[in-house]
């Protein structure tokens, strides 16, 4: 018995094929854009679409905790080039040399190719100091902010625009240069523009610097490192067991 009126109710089917075709196709063809933006500028009716998706993504306590940064003045790309530059140089110098050579070949242009940028950011307090779901992970703000970032990834591939996902910087920096508040956290710098094309598969697997790991091997039953074949049925009642 639902205890909400039934205006506030919809009845829920399976997609028509089509549309749960589309659906999987933008999942399975979404990639992080890195130097292909081409220059046209995105069309403001098409970035408001962008930004409805990521607001409509889930959020712990309905808290929201998104902001959206749209950066477009190349100035202040440039300057946030220059931080992720400065970064960039360091986190090479983290790598084993025999893989540095590799690792400069990944062009990371997007920040000043692409006509749109956009930081999202966390606001930690926007639902007060107790917010339900978040009493015991704190973390789980920014959780709802990843969410936010995908649903604007995938709605993206559906309207032919490349995103990349910039996370080399020190948060620090970048906060100062767009006036952040210190209590606020940046979860994501995205770079977006049309794109003529897309890697096949991820970049970083067409260019061998990490293939896509086995499903089977990530997938669990009941406990960790448990497969399903090797789950006995003694286990099993255990597992399942009130006292368990």
């Amino acid at each position: 018995m639902h205890d909400r009126p039934n205006e506030f109710l919809v009845r829920t089917a399976p997609f028509a094929e089509p549309d749960k075709d589309a659906v999987y196709r933008a999942i399975h063809t979404r990639r992080d854009v890195r130097d292909q933006f081409l220059p046209d500028p995105l069309p403001d009716p098409v970035v408001r679409r962008l930004l409805e998706a990521a607001h409509a993504a889930p959020s712990v306590g309905f808290m929201q905790p998104w902001n959206f940064l749209l950066i477009r003045r190349p100035e202040t790309r440039e300057a946030i080039w220059q931080a992720f530059r400065r970064a960039n140089d360091e986190a090479e110098a983290m790598f084993p040399v025999e893989r540095r050579s590799a690792y400069r070949a990944l062009k990371l242009e997007g920040i000043r190719k692409a006509p749109l940028n956009i930081c999202i950011t966390c606001d930690p307090d926007r639902a007060g100091p107790v917010v339900l779901g978040r009493t015991h992970d704190a973390r789980m703000d920014a959780f709802s902010t990843v969410c936010a970032i995908q649903n604007l990834w995938l709605a993206a591939r559906a309207e032919g625009v490349g995103l990349g996902w910039v996370s080399i910087f020190h948060e620090a920096e970048v906060k100062a240069m767009l006036g952040i508040p210190d209590r606020v956290q940046i979860i994501g710098y995205l770079c977006l523009g049309f794109v003529d094309e897309l890697y096949s598969a991820p970049e970083l697997a067409v260019k061998g610097w990490r293939q896509r790991l086995s499903l089977d091997e990530l997938i669990f039953e009941e406990a960790w490192e448990s497969r399903a074949d090797d789950i006995t049925p003694e286990a099993a009642a255990v597992l399942t067991s009130p006292g368990s």
